[in-house]
């Protein structure tokens, strides 16, 4: 349910919910869980290692055989590798929300400058895009200032995560390193895999990634997957497509008889070369965390009885959506880790957790193999690529 504030009487009957308000007692540990983190980052280190020998180039971590394109599946275990689209734009707040949605760093009307990158979830670099996998789509807002986590408190911006399914199949630690195992050992074969998945009680879930709609990258929407604070409050997120024409390319899907390996990139690039694009960031309340779980992400929050509620506007102005210098500098030295900013944003629940040990485990060896340093950028300034204007448009090169 996607909600814009239609009538006053919509928005008060929203801001008069009995809201679960933010405490640090909604995350609960189970035991043995910071062992089955630290196993995860270990086997993700270990297939990156595997990964540096066989290509002499370490990505965020994958199984050693890529899969053919008949088999219509995937045998990776790291997460995003494969670019599709860079872009800059803005991030705005309106400055007439109901209170109840004023909250971290939305509590005030602005304008943040943005960098995203659309991307393929798997950690295959070379995936062919005719084989269906979630997608994926990350956001670096820039001038955000407020109490920071110690890991970003020098950098003034927030990182923003999305996937193209809203549930998360490695939806806890112990979830985690059992999948991973699982498809380092049976990655290559889809029958030996689903043998194991079969026998799982999620077994829905894990397989669902096989299955997606293959469609514009443009007219996907994005989810958070997890929980996070949400100043007072706590929730989920979702980034909505809102243009009529990006509405109108959720019927293009892929073809795998009449498509390229390389066609949502190629999508891309084509659209935001002639048209503006427009997305509605929306955030989801919790209200019952009985039936919104926390500290599980393999379960949706049922959108019609917790409706998603819009705060801000990502107005993403006509450029060329596959600039090499910004691809280049956004794998090789970029850091986006939802760990880096502002407390009142926190990450909650167990694949949280968990990514605040594994992304920096994966990110430090992934660029000592290939002698690549971080580079904690302050600024959109810093960013390669015609530069974004005070309008909010991309300036042409000379």
């Amino acid at each position: 349910m996607d909600i814009s504030n239609k009538t006053a009487q919509d928005a008060k009957a929203l801001e008069d919910r009995n809201y679960i308000r933010y405490d640090s007692g909604v995350e609960q540990i189970p035991p043995n869980e910071a062992e089955d983190i630290q196993a995860v980052a270990d086997m993700i280190n270990a297939i990156q290692l595997a990964q540096w020998n066989m290509h002499r180039h370490c990505y965020t971590g994958k199984s050693s055989t890529r899969p053919l394109l008949e088999h219509r599946m995937t045998n990776n275990s790291g997460t995003h590798a494969r670019t599709q689209g860079l872009v800059k734009g803005k991030l705005i707040v309106p400055d007439d929300l109901p209170q109840h949605l004023k909250q971290s760093m939305f509590e005030h009307a602005g304008e943040y400058a943005v960098v995203c990158r659309y991307s393929s979830e798997p950690g295959d670099p070379g995936l062919d895009d005719r084989i269906p996998q979630p997608r994926g789509f990350a956001m670096k807002v820039f001038d955000v200032h407020g109490d920071m986590f110690e890991d970003g408190k020098d950098y003034p911006t927030q990182d923003i995560e999305f996937n193209s399914t809203p549930a998360l199949d490695l939806a806890n630690a112990k979830t985690t390193r059992e999948i991973v195992d699982l498809r380092i050992k049976y990655g290559s074969n889809q029958l030996e895999l689903y043998k194991h998945l079969d026998a799982r009680d999620d077994t829905d879930l894990q397989k669902f990634r096989d299955s997606v709609r293959n469609t514009h990258l443009e007219s996907t929407r994005q989810y958070s997957q997890t929980a996070y604070r949400f100043g007072d409050y706590i929730a989920k997120y979702c980034l909505v497509p809102s243009s009529g024409t990006q509405k109108k390319l959720y019927e293009e899907t892929v073809k795998p008889d009449q498509h390229d390996s390389d066609i949502l990139h190629k999508w891309l690039q084509n659209f935001h070369g002639t048209h503006d694009a427009e997305y509605e960031l929306q955030f989801q309340l919790l209200e019952n965390i009985e039936d919104q779980p926390v500290e599980y992400a393999g379960k949706v929050w049922d959108p019609e009885k917790y409706p998603w509620q819009t705060v801000a506007k990502l107005v993403i102005p006509k450029q060329d959506s596959f600039n090499y210098k910004l691809k280049s500098f956004w794998e090789d030295h970029m850091i986006v880790n939802p760990w880096h900013g502002l407390i009142s944003l926190q990450p909650l629940g167990s694949p949280n957790r968990l990514r605040r040990v594994v992304y920096p485990q994966s990110s430090a060896l992934r660029r000592k193999m290939n002698g690549r340093d971080a580079i904690h950028v302050k600024s959109i300034d810093e960013i390669p690529g015609p530069p974004l204007t005070s309008t909010g448009q991309i300036a042409v090169e000379s």
